[in-house]
């Protein structure tokens, strides 16, 4: 399910642009996309919650771990929510308009290199989190919690 949103966010991201002649549908996509980045990030919890390192009590090894993935989440969320709503309110009356002033550009770039590296973290992420020493007791955990106490 998370690999499948985040192809529908790189699909968006990819082809947006050629379906602007309705801005309706263009306004749908973004609305779906970003609700795609934020199922992306509650599944992203949610497998944090069930995690034996977060039953046991150690959220903060989680999130020092993993804290560029939550940080960089949160930001291209932000990036995404902010370009769609520029974008659409400039072009919502004329879709076919050139709108791209130089910070819409730049938001725009801002907002695809964000989607790359989120593509990434966030790949990485779930498959970090496949590891059986997340989810039992293990020397390791022992280790990093003896760490983390010091």
């Amino acid at each position: 399910m998370q690999f499948l949103l985040l192809l529908y966010d790189l699909f968006v991201n990819s082809f947006s642009e050629l379906l602007r002649s309705v801005s309706v549908i263009q306004l749908v996509l973004f609305i779906i996309q970003d609700i795609a980045i934020l199922f992306n990030v509650i599944t992203l919890f949610l497998m944090f919650f069930n995690t034996f390192v977060f039953q046991a009590g150690l959220v903060s090894l989680l999130f020092h771990k993993f804290k560029g993935t939550i940080l960089l989440s949160a930001v291209y969320l932000g990036l995404s929510i902010a370009f769609h709503v520029w974008v659409m309110s400039l072009r919502w009356g004329n879709s076919e308009a050139f709108v791209w002033t130089d910070g819409l550009q730049a938001l725009f770039v801002f907002q695809r290199l964000g989607a790359v590296l989120y593509y990434y973290f966030y790949k990485r992420t779930a498959v970090c989190l496949g590891d059986p020493r997340f989810y039992e007791d293990s020397l390791w955990l022992r280790k990093e919690f003896a760490h983390m106490r010091s």
